[in-house]
């Protein structure tokens, strides 16, 4: 049998190098399981130039298109919004297209503020040294004072405006509407060892140039160098306990498909908001008969998607198409409640640059405004690189019918059960979308833009998965407590998105990696104790 280790994590992703990296310094043997392997920047699709067509197959966004061995499928027929994630060491940090905003102060506050939902056990000020600490590692480029949003110290100025901000930000100062420069991970000067942004092409599947930050070249090279091992190619079924009803390791599969134990004194889930609560009803046993830290019955439910609701156009001026990091600017103009608009909390809004060729071709034909024929290449000429986006984030609130369970039938290829998404969008959250809509037109026909394009939800845009261990200090109403440790088994912790209360209305990273730092500088303060 394998020697115990100190702390095993389990997921290589945004959370689970955070909280390695931040464990390494205590001295501990750190053992990481991850699924996926290392990325070769070399094999990404923007080093060729069918990078937009490989968008389609092996480098799509969803893992029952891509089916790649280190994948899972997911059932989620039964939601409107189809998962979106990535298996490798950086997990999905390797896809994602580097917005990066905080949740705002308010998202911690909804059940004060607005009496819907939950307040979180912990402020944003509990944070904000984390959140400080994730952007210099991460090495973010923004702006810093926007009047609208936290206030952030980013290392690197912001990504240039470029044709297609300059356009928007126009039409929103028409409009008296806030925006600002997003903040992003995208590099604008050399940072850390990473090269600069020289605008290759599309941040989303993956950066071959690097200048993307993801965490297989921030955060885990420094964790490796302090002593934290890193297992690949190790997909965990399910993690053990004894008859204390204590963590005492995890069952998985190695990179040959031979199962092994692997024991632990410490257990931390970094899996995301769905392989988060897959692993634990996976994990059921006779003392834990409905799922490992389910005495709530929690597990799985609340899932929050963030239904995004986007509108597009095309205008006469080239704009900057994939010739750039993919969002320019953020408005926080309809985040916080405003019951005038007929709908509880709100939403924050991206605006998106444009598309690529191919993209753009296959888009247009499917919504209809790029005919077959002898107008063909004259349409295409004026659609293509004239497109800008207005994308709004709605903010999901937690509701219990939104969940993830079992599948029956559907298991991965080693006959782990996949997951199960039962999801529908609220009352609010449509009410929302609709007004995001509105707004959306209004810039874009201010920006000189026609043949205006919707897409709502945007199906394949479950990238936020929040909400399924909901974080609580009442063990009857949440999974985990206020820094991490599951309720029912001590020795337990999660630090993933699925421990959010509710969703804000931004991209969550930024927020689920200073957790993730929250949660490892609570247990180095509770060594001594942590198992009371």
């Amino acid at each position: 049998m394998k020697d115990p280790v100190d702390v095993l994590i389990i997921g290589a992703g945004a959370s689970g190098a955070a909280v390695a990296w931040s464990l390494a310094e205590t001295k501990m043997h750190i053992l990481c399981l991850e699924q996926g392997g290392w990325m070769n920047p070399a094999e990404y699709p923007s080093t060729g130039r069918d990078w937009e067509a490989k968008f389609y197959g092996e480098w799509a966004t969803s893992p029952n298109i891509r089916g790649r061995p280190e994948d899972y499928p997911i059932n989620d027929d039964n939601s409107p919004i189809k998962v979106v994630n990535y298996n490798a060491v950086g997990g999905s940090t390797v896809m994602y297209t580097a917005h990066w905003p905080r949740l705002h102060p308010s998202d911690f506050k909804v059940k004060t503020l607005d009496g819907v939902a939950d307040d979180w056990p912990i402020d944003y000020d509990a944070l904000t040294p984390f959140f400080e600490e994730n952007d210099r590692i991460m090495g973010t480029s923004g702006l810093s004072g926007d009047p609208l949003s936290p206030l952030t110290h980013p290392p690197m100025p912001q990504q240039p405006l470029g044709l297609s901000g300059a356009i928007l930000g126009k039409a929103m100062n028409k409009l008296g509407w806030h925006w600002w420069p997003s903040d992003t991970t995208v590099a604008t000067t050399d940072y850390e060892g990473r090269a600069r942004c020289i605008n290759l092409g599309h941040c989303t599947p993956a950066c071959a140039q690097g200048a993307k930050s993801s965490t297989d070249i921030t955060y885990w090279p420094q964790a490796v160098r302090a002593g934290v091992e890193l297992r690949t190619h190790c997909r965990v079924r399910e993690i053990t306990t004894d008859e204390n009803g204590m963590a005492t390791g995890v069952v998985y599969y190695d990179k040959d498909g031979v199962e092994q134990f692997q024991p632990a004194h410490v257990v931390i889930i970094a899996c995301n908001g769905v392989g988060t609560p897959r692993l634990l009803l996976n994990s059921a046993s006779i003392r834990f008969p409905n799922g490992l830290a389910n005495s709530s019955g929690l597990v799985g439910k609340n899932l929050m998607f963030h239904p995004y609701a986007q509108i597009y156009g095309y205008v006469k001026e080239p704009t900057d198409s994939n010739r750039a990091p993919p969002t320019c600017l953020w408005s926080k103009e309809w985040y916080d409640t405003d019951l005038s608009r007929g709908f509880v909390r709100g939403y924050g809004v991206q605006f998106v640059r444009g598309a690529g060729p191919v993209f753009e071709a296959v888009v247009s034909e499917q919504k209809g405004i790029l005919p077959w024929g002898a107008d063909h290449h004259r349409v295409f000429r004026k659609l293509n690189g004239h497109r800008l986006g207005f994308s709004a984030i709605c903010e999901d609130l937690p509701e219990e019918h939104n969940c993830v369970t079992l599948d029956p039938v559907l298991k991965d290829s080693h006959g782990i059960p996949a997951p199960k998404i039962n999801y529908t969008i609220s009352e609010n959250s449509q009410k929302m979308m609709d007004h995001a809509l509105a707004r959306g037109r209004e810039v874009l026909e201010m920006a000189g833009a026609t043949d205006l394009c919707i897409n709502s939800p945007i199906p394949w845009g479950g990238w936020h998965l929040l909400g399924t261990a909901r974080m609580g200090t009442d063990p009857e109403r949440s999974v985990v407590n206020e820094w991490g440790r599951t309720h029912d088994v001590k020795n337990l912790f999660i630090v993933d998105g699925s421990i959010f209360v509710t969703s804000g209305g931004v991209n969550p990273t930024s927020t689920i990696q200073a957790l993730a730092l929250y949660i490892a500088d609570q247990m180095k303060q509770r060594l001594a104790n942590l198992f009371d």
